[in-house]
């Protein structure tokens, strides 16, 4: 937690008056965070799924020096999240590629993390990979109230089930006031964009439907939907499924605003392939967040977390997110992807 003084963040969010004469005011900073953490799995086949490759005998001879290694790059990654600003580490976090809780309980334990006193809301899915999401918070300042993991039920041509991540729910009280998170990975571009669009625009239609639900209890709900979401803001599963608005002040109540729309547009990325970069990992919101009274919690603004060290510096991949694993070989990296963020604000006296 930070504070901040008027001049400063009049300047950057544009929506307060300012006058020489004026008392200063103070804000509280906060950091709400996502990241794929790139196939965090343990050493220990698990026989209901495939994970087969990530054991010592597989074929990526995942040996318990190269999971260490790997939980420890990915903790101090989330340790540095918005530091710049806070001072802290992030208050959020939404994570996926994730196995199960034990790997949640190695990187929140690590040194990097465990001052934080971080909790862990996690479900496993019926993912084929076991691969999960699962949301950290700190526990002094969110408090979950209740959490449910919102099941994607599709079915391909032949009308065989595939089998992919839950959308993991968690409402709670969030320093005082109510705000609910979404933690998503939708299915992947496997196939092409083309053959697989219709996988994330059903994985669209659930989300909506969870947040419309919580909108219709209450239409001031604070709702914040975070992910890997396979597309990118100007996709269909975002512009016409979710109907996402990229301009804020274009936003209807109970309406999300994805600040990601802009960022892409500017040519942000978190993510590369074949010299191409998107924006798959984003986080978006109500319109709620939106407003400008600020003595409870609003939106300020987003980013992407993309310092030099989780750049490849060499190599195929070289000005792309420094991988963990690449060409069978572990790297010693962080991520394909690059974490996203953005920051809450409020007044305070």
């Amino acid at each position: 937690m930070r504070y901040y003084n008027l001049l400063i963040l009049a300047l950057i969010i544009g929506t307060v008056n300012l006058s020489w004469g004026q008392s200063e005011k103070k804000y509280i900073a906060r950091t709400i965070a996502f990241y794929n953490v790139e196939n965090l799995f343990d050493t220990i086949n698990d026989p209901k799924i495939l994970d087969d490759d990530r054991t010592p005998t597989g074929s990526d001879r995942w040996t318990s020096e190269k999971y260490n290694s790997h939980v420890n790059n990915i903790a101090k990654v989330i340790s540095e999240i918005g530091f710049d600003v806070t001072k802290n580490t992030p208050d959020i976090v939404g994570v996926s590629e994730i196995e199960n809780k034990t790997v949640l309980m190695d990187l929140i334990n690590t040194t990097f993390l465990k001052d934080s006193n971080y909790g862990i809301i996690h479900f496993d899915s019926p993912d084929a990979r076991g691969i999960d999401v699962a949301l950290l918070y700190k526990k002094s300042v969110f408090t979950p109230n209740s959490s449910h993991n919102h099941e994607l039920r599709i079915f391909d041509e032949n009308k065989k089930r595939v089998y992919t991540r839950d959308q993991l729910l968690v409402s709670g009280i969030f320093d005082g006031e109510e705000i609910h998170f979404i933690v998503n990975h939708w299915p992947s571009r496997s196939g092409g964009e083309a053959r697989s669009r219709w996988r994330r625009e059903a994985a669209a239609g659930l989300n909506k439907k969870i947040i419309d639900s919580l909108v219709q209890l209450n239409p001031n709900a604070k709702i914040i939907s975070m992910g890997d979401f396979n597309d990118d803001a100007t996709n269909s599963s975002f512009k016409k499924i979710l109907e996402t608005e990229g301009n804020r002040n274009r936003v209807k109540p109970g309406k999300l605003f994805n600040p990601m729309e802009d960022m892409l547009k500017k040519g942000y990325g978190s993510l590369a392939y074949r010299d191409s970069w998107n924006l798959f990992d984003q986080i978006f919101f109500t319109q709620e967040l939106l407003k400008e009274d600020r003595s409870t919690y609003r939106y300020w603004k987003a980013n992407v977390f993309n310092k030099p060290y989780l750049i490849a510096s060499e190599g195929q991949y070289k000005g792309y997110p420094f991988r963990s694993y690449s060409n069978g070989a572990y790297t010693g990296g962080y991520s394909d992807h690059f974490p996203v963020y953005i920051y809450l604000v409020k007044e305070v006296e």
